[in-house]
């Protein structure tokens, strides 16, 4: 059984926006998201500036005693995924049992841990909430979204770091493709724009220091220094073709190939010759089974020195430096910063928009190209160009790497 699987719905939750319209205009538009933290006093810091989500209120799409009791990364999912199911319509429309909830994330609650580890330490281990554990972990936005929609197939959370989105929406594809399941909701959320983990990504040397939000995250450009955190939360709706066009529901595109490997490398650092990345690429592009030039790639391109390098090489080794050199590219962490678990399935809907609408989304910053990154990155500004396909890579701590493609729907 080999399946057509669709996108019906999606929702985002993001530092440029916390509506999909919002967020693909403010990207089109070269809008930067990144500024000031205001999280936590950076005073002892070297990191200034983050993505941060603004304006968002959970109680849009949550009880007050709900928002009590989840972390906030879980209340970005939410968020993300009510958006999603109100456009797709698909609720009531499946049986319970044939719909599952696949929500990546780096590190989940982290927010939540810090808080109660304060309380543990200020003001001992009676104050420690009751609700401490369930709000933390890693599981509980998929546990929450299925408990709320009723979505009794598998729920359950790609750890992946940064990969962890396009991990759980490649999953997802599969689970549908080869018939275990009929429709699934899948992407990623993120809340670590905290002090400790600014300390602990500063400390290990990741991060962008520029105090400047618009010369922070400069994804291909040879001034980067590291990325820049960003946070918020992606989702898809993905739906088996003939389901959703029985019930005449709005097809965004076919989620048409994935590919994931591992580097079995270096705990943070990429394969420096591209192995694992390249075969990722490679396998979702042989996939998606099309000959095209036609191509949109939305870059994993955190800023990083190893990151963009490699995943130039990368490309390159994928579909050939030939074609790679006609491939339109970009960034949009330049934008949005690095969303970490959220990214992938964030830039997965950036991919399907650039595909259906014709317009790459430019990579802001970028004015003094590295030599070593020599492909079409679409600098500063945005560009119309008609895409067959798109293409959208995570590339994680761990040599996790995850890549996507898309196409339009042929009927």
């Amino acid at each position: 059984m080999n399946r057509k699987v669709v996108i019906t719905g999606m929702g985002v939750v993001s530092p440029v926006g916390n509506d999909v319209k919002t967020f693909w205009e403010n990207l089109k538009a070269g809008v930067c998201g990144i500024a000031p933290i205001s999280h936590f006093d950076t005073t002892d810091y070297k990191v200034k500036v983050a993505g941060e989500v603004r304006d968002f209120d959970p109680r849009a799409y949550m009880e007050k005693l709900d928002v009590s009791h989840s972390d906030i990364y879980t209340q970005y999912a939410v968020a993300a995924v009510c958006q999603a199911m109100a456009e797709s319509g698909l609720e009531g429309t499946v049986a319970p049992e044939r719909v599952g909830v696949y929500i990546g994330t780096g590190i989940g609650g982290i927010d939540t841990f810090m808080k109660e580890h304060s309380k543990l330490l200020e003001k001992g281990p009676k104050r420690v909430s009751p609700f401490f554990i369930p709000m933390m972990i890693a599981n509980m936005a998929s546990a929450t979204i299925a408990m709320r929609f009723h979505c009794t197939g598998p729920a359950l959370p790609a750890v992946t770091a940064c990969s962890s989105g396009s991990n759980a929406i490649g999953e997802a594809m599969r689970l549908i493709r080869h018939g275990y399941m009929d429709a699934m909701v899948a992407g990623g959320a993120e809340a670590t724009v905290n002090a400790l983990a600014a300390a602990g990504f500063s400390t290990m040397q990741a991060l962008s220091f520029s105090t400047d939000p618009l010369a922070a995250s400069l994804p291909f450009d040879k001034r980067r220094g590291g990325f820049v955190m960003g946070e918020g939360a992606g989702v898809l709706v993905l739906e088996e073709y003939e389901h959703a066009k029985a019930r005449g529901a709005h097809i965004y595109a076919e989620l048409s190939g994935y590919g994931s490997t591992c580097d079995a490398y270096h705990m943070t650092a990429p394969d420096p010759e591209a192995g694992g990345s390249a075969r990722a690429i490679a396998d979702a592009w042989a996939e998606n089974g099309m000959d095209t030039d036609h191509v949109y790639y939305n870059a994993h391109g955190t800023g990083t020195p190893m990151n963009d390098r490699v995943e130039t090489l990368a490309l390159k080794r994928a579909l050939g430096e030939e074609r790679a050199r006609r491939v339109v590219i970009s960034s949009t962490k330049s934008m949005t910063g690095h969303m970490l678990g959220a990214a992938g399935a964030a830039e997965a809907i950036v991919s399907v928009l650039a595909l259906t609408e014709g317009i790459a989304p430019p990579t802001i910053g970028l004015t003094e190209p590295d030599p070593d990154c020599d492909l079409d990155y679409t600098p500063l500004t945005a560009r119309t160009a008609e895409f067959d396909c798109a293409l959208s890579a995570s590339l994680g701590f761990g040599g996790h790497n995850a890549c996507l493609a898309f196409r339009k729907i042929d009927g």
